[in-house]
């Protein structure tokens, strides 16, 4: 049986892969460090922090697998700092203290064109994150680079909202790469792999979660 961490519960990856991971006969307890409580479950530890003040030296680090979902935007973050400081040393410093209390599985969700050396703060602060949390040495890891990410999302982003509609009248003309991934498919492949995730450093494709996300629709 299996404990989890989940990063980044609230948003739209990190609730699906809630729902999911709560829902899991194999896990015993989902730790899910929030800024806001969320809705109790018996299996749910659920502490409320602040992304500049973790408490490292919490017994709850202590967990089996860790997968994270945290991922904001420039429209909520517009200074590049701030922007780095949630994608890049938050996320970061959450896959480092659950190394060091013992997980050996960790699924991060990144992104497509994750470059360390990308001239796009975006692509270039996933690529950052991608090799620092390699460098942690999880036994397994599995990073996961969706396209545009799919799903219904608590506020409203009209661009978004937009461009989806367009990916979904294309879809079956677009190659895999290129097609919507969907958040609970995202999802399935962080809490899979946090759980029983093999040993070794692996990458998830937008095209392999397109394909899966067909797939499931059969």
């Amino acid at each position: 049986m299996t404990k989890l961490l989940l990063a980044g519960a609230t948003g739209l990856v990190g609730d699906e892969a809630l729902a999911l991971s709560l829902a899991d006969e194999r896990v015993t307890q989902v730790v899910a460090p929030t800024r806001r409580p969320l809705a109790p479950h018996p299996k749910l530890l659920n502490p409320i922090v602040e992304a500049d003040s973790l408490p490292l030296a919490a017994d709850w680090w202590a967990v089996d697998g860790g997968l994270c979902a945290i991922g904001t935007t420039r429209a909520k973050t517009p200074s590049a700092a701030a922007y780095r400081a949630i994608d890049l040393d938050y996320a970061l410093a959450i896959a480092t203290r659950i190394r060091e209390g013992g997980a050996r599985r960790f699924a991060l969700t990144s992104s497509i064109g994750a470059n360390a050396r990308s001239h796009f703060l975006y692509s270039r602060t996933k690529g950052e994150l991608e090799d620092a949390v390699t460098r942690l040495c999880f036994p397994s890891l599995t990073i996961v680079r969706p396209g545009f990410i799919g799903g219904e999302r608590k506020e409203r982003r009209p661009l978004e909202h937009f461009v989806g509609g367009l990916l979904r009248i294309a879809d079956s003309i677009l190659p895999p790469m290129a097609r919507i991934s969907p958040a609970r498919t995202i999802a399935a492949f962080l809490v899979d792999t946090a759980i029983g995730g093999r040993v070794g450093n692996h990458c998830v494709s937008a095209a392999d979660i397109a394909l899966a996300a067909s797939n499931r629709h059969l």
